[in-house]
């Protein structure tokens, strides 16, 4: 599709809190991405409020292997507290994904031409991204770089089907659901033959308002049109 993006995503570590350990301070990872966090690493590649992102599947290349490490949280009341952190160890996905343009925002209609933004967003991939890329948490660096979705091999490709139990899927903002407030989505994903395939947000059926919100504005004022940073880019911009 002129609108879908493949690729891998690799790093040292990596922490996709799982919000049950937050609050006592000893964070846990999941063993497997959530659709939020890839969704953040797409963002990160390339994003602008005109499109919305759409992770389709992840496939786990690598073991799935935890280490502990002793943190040290800032404490800006002065404390010195010592901290257990589990991460997920020498991680590689490979991601196919795709973006649609946002149908709660048609203030940014005239945004709208999905090849410049396709090539956009190819061309920042092959750079490695627009922004830092992150692996669910700041202190995990990730890399990103294009491939083919399904090459190579994966250490569970023979495993039929693993089970994660209820997981958190991802966040919906007032800006992509139309109201005015945050909601937290619930799922359960099942890895079948290393291949987690997401299934939409609005297919999500466990949903929790979390907080009242409301979107942040966006017009020709304080964006800039794909066409100008299409220019941009192909006049020599390194991004």
């Amino acid at each position: 599709m002129r609108n879908s993006i493949e690729f891998k995503v690799y790093g040292n570590y990596a922490l996709f809190t799982d919000p049950l350990t937050k609050m006592g301070g000893e964070k846990l990872s999941y063993q497997i991405p959530t659709y939020q966090a890839i969704k953040g690493i797409v963002e990160s590649i390339y994003w602008k409020p005109t499109i919305m992102y759409i992770i389709d599947e992840v496939r786990v290349m690598n073991p799935i292997r935890m280490e502990s490490k002793g943190i040290r949280p800032i404490e800006y009341s002065g404390g010195n507290t010592l901290a257990n952190y589990t991460y997920l160890k020498d991680v590689c996905y490979q991601v196919r994904a795709h973006f649609i343009f946002n149908p709660h925002r048609p203030d940014l209609a005239f945004d709208r031409n999905e090849h410049k933004h396709h090539n956009i967003l190819k061309r920042s991939l092959k750079v490695g991204g627009r922004r830092d890329i992150f692996l669910g948490a700041r202190e995990c660096q990730g890399y990103v770089e294009p491939c083919v979705f399904g090459e190579g091999k994966s250490v569970y490709d023979d495993i039929e089907e693993i089970h994660f139990g209820t997981m958190v899927h991802g966040i919906n903002y007032p800006d992509e659901i139309g109201k005015n407030e945050m909601q937290i989505r619930l799922w359960n994903p099942v890895m079948q033959n290393g291949v987690i395939k997401f299934i939409r947000p609005d297919q999500c059926t466990q949903i929790r308002t979390v907080s009242e919100m409301n979107p942040k504005q966006f017009n020709k004022e304080n964006i800039t049109h794909v066409d100008e940073l299409y220019a941009e880019i192909e006049g020599g911009g390194n991004n």
